[in-house]
């Protein structure tokens, strides 16, 4: 009996150590209590987002993504009223995207495809640019067909109208359309975000030749305005030359970069409505 007794303490006891000694998974941010518009907007988003079961609730992605979101975060804070917070989302295609509230999403698949640290600073730091300059909520105010065609209809169906501009948002991810003055924007002011928050500017300009020499069916909304980001490169180039104290001492050279690599086939677990479901991040082919 007392056997019984002690080898049910040691069972127990091992299970214990066992899960005490298990790596604990980074977790995603909590969302920002909706305050205005802009986090109803945000919230709304992250909504729909959850409901297809794409955000990340826990992986050890975010133990590579955080310490650069905290980078950026530090030093583009003060220019935004709400906390960026940034949640790692699944999808096949590279992409990434920040919506109005503050909250910017890293698909997957880019934390695999990038080559190096500044390629990913890069990527954050223009769509925290777009946060910034608010170009989500500009391009939404200008879809008013979207609002007087389908708001009314809206109202039989019971979305309120920051659930059906977030339905609409999410539905165009690839195409949304940003001027190609928007996103000349947010790549001048992502680097100089970079360069305040110590990566290489130039880790956007390697990224954009990349994408444009990789096989993709489609584009990612990064590059929504291609065929014009020879231009964007140009731009960018020109604010590096025109700005030498901030940006002389990074090298154009890509062989400078710092390598990035995240675990393969880490462990994921998403955040759903009811019961999360255990999966793997795979990379992108």
């Amino acid at each position: 009996m007392n056997n019984g007794t002690d080898w049910t303490r040691g069972l127990k006891l091992a299970a214990l150590v066992a899960f005490l000694s298990a790596p604990a998974l980074a977790q995603a941010p909590t969302p920002e209590p909706v305050t205005d518009q802009e986090t109803e907007l945000g919230k709304a988003m992250y909504d729909q987002l959850r409901g297809k079961a794409e955000i990340v609730e826990s992986s050890p992605l975010y133990d590579s993504l955080k310490p650069i979101a905290d980078s950026i975060s530090r030093v583009s804070q003060s220019r935004y009223p709400h906390p960026f917070k940034f949640y790692i989302v699944h999808e096949a295609q590279p992409n990434a995207f920040a919506t109005p509230g503050g909250n910017v999403y890293v698909v997957d698949s880019l934390m695999y495809f990038v080559k190096n640290t500044e390629q990913l600073a890069g990527t954050l730091c223009h769509e925290v640019s777009h946060t910034i300059h608010r170009d989500s909520v500009t391009l939404m105010k200008k879809r008013k067909e979207i609002e007087a065609r389908e708001l009314g209809a809206a109202v039989l169906l019971g979305p309120t109208k920051a659930e059906l501009l977030a339905i609409f948002f999410l539905g165009h991810l690839h195409s949304l359309g940003y001027s190609r003055d928007a996103e000349s924007k947010a790549d001048v002011t992502g680097s100089d975000i970079c360069a305040e928050a110590g990566y290489n500017p130039w880790g956007l300009v390697w990224l954009f030749r990349d994408f444009q020499s990789s096989d993709m069916k489609q584009l990612p909304q990064l590059l929504s305005d291609h065929p014009a980001n020879n231009t964007r490169v140009q731009t960018l180039e020109k604010h590096f030359k025109d700005n030498p104290g901030t940006f002389s001492k990074y090298s154009s050279d890509p062989s400078s970069a710092t390598p990035f690599s995240v675990p393969k086939d880490a462990p994921v677990v998403f955040l759903r409505g009811a019961a999360p479901k255990t999966d793997a991040a795979k990379p992108a082919k």
